[in-house]
């Protein structure tokens, strides 16, 4: 089987290309290295001995996406994962946003519609803006996002469904996950952004070696057992074996599929300050923060119900947030070995 990763070096599709490279699957890999590192290439390649075919390619770029799809004729799925992705920097940047995360999928549905080449989407909890019942289910009615990238994924959401029905023979896989932490349990691939992270773990554990002076907690009043927000934190590699199983789903199941939707998540909420306690427990640091204004966009709680993935796939996370904790550590020690 060969399948196209999209945004193949980013912080998720790296972790889920690993796992497509050993399980025997040709992997065609595209990056516009916009968030990412081509570095990230050697790391892939000391954890699986192999490397995808990787290609230097932006999704906007209407006629170097036709070609390449000229040049791999043979391709059985597609993994979409290339997009912007901070909540802060979309409220900042809205047409960036718009023009990479809608533009891009665009050219890209174009082709797979034509092509009948089946897609499992990157979505993200973000689509449901704040739900007013916890845990969330996939048939929660959606609610108007709190930020522009939240309205990517909406929107994104809604022009493959309409592709779906559009287009026989062409078929996709929602998944909305929640939120993704940790590392290769390797610790030669991990989430490294570029600049000031905008995720918590990250921050957290530059905050841990020193990279950071402070950590900052948004807000300290939401109405939540110890006022900050809770989310549903599940171990990358558990979201990485979830696109994999749904490839596989997605490719092997009955025709009369067209579009579905999974949430992929642990299934249990856990609040900023417990994450940060957990954290300080199993590495024995002590982690500098202070509490700043809540951050505009983000939702008081989310986590997920599972029990549709976990049903349909058998697919359930594994690892605990304390494996997710120590990898993220362990990643982020090696990180700064090698600086």
């Amino acid at each position: 089987m060969k399948i196209l990763v999209t945004g193949g070096l980013g912080y998720i599709g790296s972790h889920v290309t690993v796992l497509l490279l050993e399980s025997g699957v040709e992997v065609i890999s595209i990056d516009n290295l916009d968030n990412s590192r081509i570095e990230v290439l050697e790391g892939i390649r000391a954890i699986t001995g192999k490397k995808p075919v990787f290609e230097l390619l932006d999704l906007k770029d209407k006629d170097k996406t036709i070609d390449l799809f000229k040049k791999y004729t043979d391709i059985d799925g597609v993994i979409h994962f290339a997009a912007h992705k901070a909540v802060g920097e979309s409220l900042e940047s809205p047409l960036k946003y718009y023009e990479n995360n809608i533009g891009g999928l665009i050219n890209l549905l174009e082709l797979l519609c034509e092509l009948s080449i089946p897609l499992i989407f990157s979505s993200s909890c973000t689509v449901y803006g704040q739900a007013s019942k916890l845990p969330i289910e996939e048939n929660t009615p959606l609610k108007p996002p709190s930020s522009p990238y939240g309205y990517t994924k909406q929107i994104g959401e809604q022009i493959i469904e309409d592709c779906c029905e559009a287009h026989l023979g062409f078929k996709a896989i929602l998944l909305r996950y929640f939120n993704p932490i940790g590392a290769h349990p390797s610790a030669k691939i991990g989430e490294y952004p570029k600049g000031i992270p905008q995720n918590l773990v990250p921050f957290l554990t530059q905050t841990a070696i020193g990279k950071r002076p402070i950590l900052k907690v948004f807000g300290s009043n939401y109405n939540t057992p110890d006022g900050t927000c809770i989310r549903d934190y599940i171990h990358v590699m558990d979201l990485a074996q979830a696109h994999i199983d749904s490839i596989y789903y997605l490719i092997s199941c009955d025709k009369k599929l067209t579009c579905e939707i999974f949430n992929v998540g642990t299934g249990h909420g856990v609040s900023v300050l417990e994450v940060i306690n957990a954290f300080e427990k199993i590495t024995s640091k002590s982690v500098s923060y202070r509490f700043s204004d809540p951050r505009k966009g983000d939702s008081v709680a989310a986590f997920a119900d599972v029990n549709k993935i976990n049903n349909q796939m058998g697919w359930k996370a594994k690892f605990s947030l304390e494996d997710a904790l120590q990898s993220a550590w362990n990643w982020e020690k090696e990180i700064d070995r090698k600086s």
